[in-house]
């Protein structure tokens, strides 16, 4: 069991009681129904976001951040799908569509302590990178979208990590899948 300690539209602070009886404080999203996240790849590239994240702005951990693109499960679209929310995100965040899908991992936790989300890691195989409408930037989150050789992902990632940029977890864990799923 739960309680609200304090409540937003998009995020509430809560407090459960640990198994050791101890309060546990943790944030959770009211208005979705789960997460999306989208690693867009061809037969050769993968596309990522270059972001402004507030939250690791504010507490100076980076300008920018790596990620993917990404998105809530029902949160404007009541009722979607899983499938129908990773296309709708990709074409909002990449201007992109998508000929294939393919889930990798049904709950991923980012940060299981602090936040009750978990995510969906998907694929979506793109055969033609041209944009079919112009990408939201996300009220001004979104500052870049890059397309990086896959041979050259593992190197790229290196420097951005010495620039001092911010790698998401559910980013690093889409490589994961991709980089293994034919070994596995």
């Amino acid at each position: 069991m739960s309680e609200i300690l304090f409540d937003t539209k998009y995020l509430q602070l809560k407090k459960t009681v640990a198994k050791s009886g101890n309060d546990w404080f943790y944030a959770h999203r009211p208005n979705a129904e789960n997460v999306v996240v989208i690693l867009p790849q061809t037969k050769d590239e993968v596309l990522f976001l270059i972001e402004e994240r507030p939250p690791l702005n504010a507490e100076g951990k980076g300008q920018y951040s790596i990620g993917l693109p990404a998105g809530l499960v029902g949160d404007e679209r009541k009722g979607e799908s899983i499938e129908d929310a990773i296309k709708a995100e990709l074409l909002e965040e990449a201007g992109l569509l998508t000929d294939k899908i393919k889930i990798y991992v049904n709950k991923s936790a980012g940060s299981s302590g602090c936040v009750s989300e978990t995510c969906v890691i998907s694929t979506a195989y793109i055969s033609d990178k041209k944009e079919v409408k112009p990408p939201i930037n996300d009220g001004g989150i979104i500052v870049d979208r890059i397309w990086i050789k896959k041979e050259n992902i593992r190197t790229w990632l290196f420097q951005k990590d010495k620039e001092g940029y911010v790698i998401s977890a559910h980013t690093l864990g889409a490589l994961f899948y991709m980089f293994t799923e034919d070994k596995l």
